[in-house]
């Protein structure tokens, strides 16, 4: 029998996501209601600039006083889709506090203090969902942390951000270079004003320290993860990357080490194989590749962005907090039990795609060699090309650890032979 009650639900934000959301409650209202067991009722809605017409929300639930509203003390949910640190941050514990659980699409928040969050949820007896905060629409979160809870999950690799997909895309299509590709996504509306949080990879960062977290469960923060951003990709790297029979993509990658003893989570662009399922992700979608043991290999997939695929990860949020409220239960929190150590960059093994500028001469290519040889990085493939005394040479490595590839660049530069390192990229997928 459905309760005839309403679940109250106020919304922090009414930007592009928070109105989508309340677009929904309201055009979707019936369809919630039966699948919850009862109405649901936006009960208040907080914003910064009062004065906006928002189509579809009554003037009166609109208020300026955030803190006001959720300290009402009537509410059942809090969606906060403002985001930053502050105030979303003292706004959730404060609704914990006044007796309302709470759904997040706050990334950057959850990458930081999401293990005071939860315990803040957990001592008040109340929820924390954020299937949104990494991924858009798609169903990632949930599966990870419920329907894989039985498995031991190994890898998450994955393209979590559309923005630059889209630019490495156009790049690797069109033989766009970097700049004209982002011009283009700021054009379309992929890319912001200020694309730094995108093209630098501190958005997929903090997406990668969430994944990390559940994944591995081991508290990761946005300060563990090695993070290297995409503006130094050019058309010449694509061109390298054809050759290989190979594309390149901005990856999260969070892996456990081969003795289960560590985890590592990372963010840089990576050449991947056009074999490899991620390397047909195009535009400004995401999928991630999860590898465990029991399940084996699987991709989720789908648009990782936009106001109306978020809004659709926040009501299947309001949805599960919502039947938790009726059963008087509330759903899984923060899983640590493992903490297992993050170990830093330097000790990651992965193949490199090394490009440089050397002298055309005899003898470069044994000078380069034996100092790969000297810092025990074992050589795969090398390509020399030259023309009037000068030449290339594209080094392939087998896979070798970042602080054993970093010495052995420091080394190469010291060659008077060397002119320059061209480019350092990974391999990855193999």
């Amino acid at each position: 029998m459905m309760r005839t009650r309403p679940l109250k639900v106020a919304l922090l934000g009414c930007g592009v996501v928070g109105s989508e959301v309340a677009r929904i409650m309201t055009t979707h209202a019936d369809d919630l209601a039966a699948r919850i067991g009862a109405p649901v009722e936006l009960a208040g809605v907080a914003v910064r600039r009062p004065s906006k017409v928002r189509e579809g929300i009554a003037p009166e639930l609109v208020t300026t006083d955030a803190t006001a509203l959720v300290k009402r003390g009537d509410l059942d949910v809090v969606v906060e889709v403002i985001g930053g640190i502050e105030p979303a941050r003292t706004l959730i514990t404060t609704a914990f506090e006044h007796g309302a659980s709470v759904v997040s699409a706050n990334k950057a928040l959850l990458a930081q203090d999401g293990a005071a969050l939860h315990a803040a949820a957990g001592e008040h007896g109340r929820d924390l969902y954020y299937e949104a905060a990494v991924a858009g629409a798609i169903p990632l979160i949930r599966p990870l942390r419920e329907s894989l809870a039985g498995d031991k999950i190994n890898r998450v690799m994955g393209i979590v951000n559309g923005t630059t997909n889209f630019i490495l895309d156009k790049m690797d299509s069109t033989g766009a270079g970097y700049q004209e590709a982002l011009d283009e996504a700021t054009g379309l509306g992929y890319a912001e004003a200020d694309p730094t949080a995108d093209v630098e990879g501190f958005d997929a960062a903090a997406k990668a320290a969430i994944l990390a977290g559940i994944a591995f469960h081991t508290r990761v923060r946005l300060d563990d993860v090695y993070r290297e951003g995409m503006t130094e990709v050019t058309a010449a790297d694509f061109a390298s990357a054809k050759e290989m029979g190979c594309t390149i993509k901005l990856l999260a990658i969070c892996e456990r080490a081969a003795d289960g003893g560590s985890v590592t989570a990372r963010v840089h662009p990576a050449m991947i194989p056009l074999s490899h399922p991620l390397a047909s992700v195009r535009g400004a979608y995401n999928a991630v590749f999860v590898e465990s043991d029991a399940a084996g290999q699987l991709m989720f997939y789908g648009p990782g962005a936009g106001g109306a695929p978020t809004a659709s990860a926040v009501l299947g949020d309001l949805v599960a907090v919502c039947r938790n409220k009726l059963n008087g239960a509330t759903g899984p929190g923060e899983s640590a039990y493992a903490a297992l150590p993050v170990s830093p960059m330097g000790d990651v093994v992965t193949r490199y795609h090394i490009s440089l500028d050397v002298a055309d001469k005899p003898g470069v290519l044994a000078q380069v060699a034996t100092v790969f040889a000297e810092h025990g990085v074992s050589i795969d493939t090398v390509r020399q090309q030259g023309k009037d005394g000068e030449a290339s040479l594209v080094v392939v490595t087998h896979r070798a650890s970042d602080a054993s590839l970093t010495g052995t660049v420091e080394a190469l530069r010291s060659l008077d032979t060397v002119r320059g390192v061209a480019s350092i990229m990974r391999v990855e997928g193999e």
